[in-house]
């Protein structure tokens, strides 16, 4: 990638933004000078040698590529004029003719990392305008390769529906977390004891999914074959509605980013 390059990240002191620019200085793929952040009450004491500034304009004009990270009920007050830049979003529900319109671009770019892009995990899928170039897309695959993993996908339905799927990211396992530790206290282990286990348990599950790129359907048919514990737990967990639920959560976040693009 051209050491030249000059990302700005409207929104970086969040906790995304943040992630994202953390990532990206990481691995190299931009010097910390052409990095620019904004802020909107006080500016952090992060990435000291980048660029700080509160007015997303005068960003916008210093940067060849500008993230959106924000909060997408904060985004239709954002009045900055792209001049046909890339523009890459990371705001859920945001459609890619509205980010063209509003920010007067063609180079548009909707994409959805999650909160472990803190830790070079997550997982992003994204999708960009017609006028957006080979060159561009080289580019978007070098920013989100350095968060994570990703994949340029089909539609932006699939976006739609993935937002609830992996934009979610460490939300889901945090709550069947936060349901086994409730669970474990209330049987009378103490609070540290059990939240070691739980959150050593999720931290193993997830290495061992890297490690062995296995179908998770394939690990839980493994245990179920043994017929143990594990398979006495899982089938009781099955019959209370834990698919459904399951389910249904991911219906109600597309119906959401879905909504969340016909107001804005």
């Amino acid at each position: 990638m051209d050491g030249s390059l000059r990302i700005g990240i409207i929104g970086g002191a969040g906790w995304l933004g943040s992630a994202i620019a953390g990532s990206l200085l990481d691995v190299g793929v931009i010097e910390p000078e052409h990095l620019s952040l904004s802020y909107r009450r006080e500016q952090p004491a992060r990435f000291p040698s980048s660029f700080w500034t509160a007015d997303n304009q005068a960003l916008a004009d210093r940067s060849d590529l500008i993230v959106l990270s924000v909060r997408p009920a904060d985004w239709p007050a954002l009045t900055v004029v792209a001049h046909d830049k890339l523009i890459i979003s990371v705001m859920a529900g945001i459609r890619l003719e509205q980010l063209a319109a509003h920010h007067e671009t063609t180079r548009v770019v909707r994409a959805l990392p999650n909160a472990a892009a803190e830790v070079a995990r997550s997982y992003t899928p994204w999708i960009a305008s017609r006028q957006v170039s080979e060159e561009d897309r080289k580019l978007v695959r070098a920013i989100f390769d350095a968060c994570g993993t990703q994949d340029e996908v089909g539609s932006e339905a699939d976006i739609d529906y993935m937002t609830g799927l992996t934009g979610s990211g460490p939300a889901f396992p945090a709550l069947l977390a936060a349901a086994m530790m409730h669970d474990a206290t209330a049987r009378g282990l103490q609070k540290d004891f059990a939240q070691r286990a739980v959150n050593a348990m999720l931290i193993g599950t997830g290495r061992l999914l890297e490690r062995r790129q296995s179908c998770p359907d394939a690990i839980v048919e493994a245990f179920l074959d043994y017929r143990g514990t594990t398979a006495a737990a899982i089938e009781s967990m099955r019959a209370a509605g834990f698919d459904a639920a399951v389910g249904e959560g991911l219906k109600a976040a597309f119906e959401k980013s879905v909504s969340m693009g016909e107001t804005s």
